[in-house]
């Protein structure tokens, strides 16, 4: 087969690259095409410049995949060559009517997807590619939907280089209102593809995200941030958008309130009129999975400025109400990131003066702790039982990305060491609590049965470096130590068991402390 990739015919350079796509994963197949690797790659380059076959592409994409550890020296050749091959077979398709070479153009965007995957652990590497790949997306987002069928590959090409890289370059940032402008007048069914690049660029370069601006076709420059607010509300107000949708647009309002701390205060009071307004469409339906994404924006807007978020709250007299429904679903959830800023959100009430609550907030405190307090240790146990192998669906991000639509990842090795000592910490102290090795929720982190479609898997922000159980054991101790009469009333009000996780709770964050010093004095002592 590798003999006829060279045959005078060009018909039988076609059959024999695509019938090495099968072979290449019989027994000795990967010894045999090593060490030809880059004569083989240059094959199928000059192939792909006779014709455009999406077979044969698709060929070249499995031994990509195939031999993704020993891509990292290619990667340049196979991006520009990709690129220059899309760029020619797209013009084909589009002047000539060719299907062929249409879904040969298809083909090679994800190829490229399948190199980007490849290098994921190289970032630097991604800034060596940016001139081939930024013109081609900005190609695909700027034709007035032209090359809508390149759309789904352009994205995920976007996503990549908007996630690994340390930074945005300035050419890169250019795709951002394109984004928005594809979103607003011809690929609005893409939204969930959307979300991700966007999502990146809030969260890579915050700074750059607020200042900047460009013009939209209606004629006016309009900030950046202002794009984002339309997106959400232009989901989350659409009839025909699904649940899903609107959950996903959501989720950019977290990114903006993570990301952006004390500047975006004007901004929240639309984003309690969207969220809210989505809030009371939902309210009684069955399924609480956007409810539960309503509460994520409200926890993190009461984690980014309390007072501000209570403020809104009590402007539109709801206080009482959302509260109320947020701790009855808060019984619900099995996501981390619903829980997590449930625990961030209701915490950082405490941190304010009582006399400065709403009494509908006061009389809802003892309720409140006793409420985190037990999320707080069971996210930690699913934790535990996630980094144990309990939880064979648990993944880092960087995997979740780059797997897309492969199955989930397995669980540890049998081998493998999953335990250190400062989830020990956490074990012994809140050993009593409740049973550590039981079985302590029905579903995993991450799945939602009867809906299984959200992304809180994927979601990153600077808040996940913040320990929530540390989190709320700081601020119980110092709301404590701040008004203790108060607070003393407080824990007379709460269930025995309930100030007994408190306890617990504050046992655990002590022995965490105590090992995270010995580790840290540890590492002085071999540096030194």
């Amino acid at each position: 087969v590798l003999q006829r990739l060279s045959d005078p015919a060009l018909p039988v350079q076609i059959e024999a690259s695509k019938a090495l796509r099968f072979l290449i994963e019989s027994d000795g197949a990967e010894q045999t095409l090593l060490p030809v690797l880059p004569q083989l790659l240059t094959e199928y380059f000059r192939i792909m410049n006779e014709i455009g076959n999406d077979e044969v592409v698709a060929a070249l994409q499995v031994i990509i995949d195939q031999f993704g550890d020993h891509i990292e020296p290619h990667a340049v050749a196979l991006v520009t060559q990709l690129s220059n091959a899309f760029d020619q077979y797209c013009n084909a398709g589009e002047d000539e009517d060719d299907d062929d070479a249409a879904m040969a153009a298809a083909q090679c965007l994800e190829c490229i997807a399948t190199v980007l995957k490849g290098i994921c652990e190289k970032p630097e590497l991604f800034k060596n590619l940016e001139p081939q790949l930024i013109p081609l997306v900005m190609k695909i987002l700027g034709n007035d939907g032209d090359y809508i069928e390149y759309l789904e590959c352009a994205l995920d090409i976007l996503t990549f280089l908007t996630y690994f890289p340390p930074e945005l370059t300035p050419e890169l940032w250019n795709a951002f209102p394109l984004i928005y402008i594809a979103f607003d007048q011809w690929a609005y069914d893409y939204l969930n593809l959307m979300v991700p690049p966007i999502q990146s660029f809030i969260a890579k370069d915050p700074l750059v995200f607020l200042q900047g601006k460009c013009d939209i076709p209606e004629g006016s420059q309009v900030p950046y941030i202002d794009l984002v607010f339309s997106i959400v509300a232009k989901t989350v107000t659409n009839d025909r958008a699904s649940e899903s949708e609107c959950r996903q647009a959501l989720s950019l309002f977290l990114s903006v309130l993570h990301s952006c701390p004390g500047q975006v205060d004007s901004y929240v009071p639309m984003i309690n009129e969207i969220s809210l307004g989505k809030l009371g469409q939902q309210v009684n339906a069955e399924l609480p999975l956007t409810r539960i994404a309503v509460y994520q924006v409200i926890g993190s807007a009461l984690y980014y400025n309390p007072a501000l978020e209570l403020q809104e709250l009590e402007k539109r007299g709801v206080t009482q109400q959302v509260f109320t429904k947020w701790m009855k679903d808060a019984e619900t959830m099995d996501k981390w990131l619903a829980r997590k800023m449930t625990i961030l959100g209701l915490s950082s009430i405490l941190t304010l003066q009582m006399g400065t609550l709403p009494q509908s907030i006061v009389a809802f405190i003892p309720q409140l702790i006793a409420g985190i307090v037990s999320m707080s240790i069971a996210l930690k146990e699913d934790e535990e039982k996630g980094r144990t192998g309990g939880d064979e669906n648990a993944k880092s991000e960087k995997q979740q990305i780059v797997e897309d639509e492969e199955e989930a990842a397995e669980g540890f090795g049998e081998d493998e060491d999953v335990t250190n000592e400062l989830d020990e910490a956490y074990k012994k102290a809140l050993n009593g609590v409740s049973g550590w090795d039981e079985d302590m929720a029905k579903f995993l982190i991450g799945e939602f049965g009867d809906d299984d479609d959200d992304f809180d898997d994927d979601f990153s922000s600077p808040l996940d470096a913040i320990d929530e159980m540390i989190f709320l054991s700081d601020t119980l101790r110092t709301a404590f130590a701040r008004e203790p009469d108060a607070y003393n009333q407080i824990q007379q009000a709460m269930p025995p068991d309930a100030v007994q996780k408190v306890q617990k709770i504050f046992a655990a964050c002590d022995a965490l402390r105590a090992q995270q010093a010995q580790a840290a004095a540890a590492r002085a002592a071999q540096q030194s």
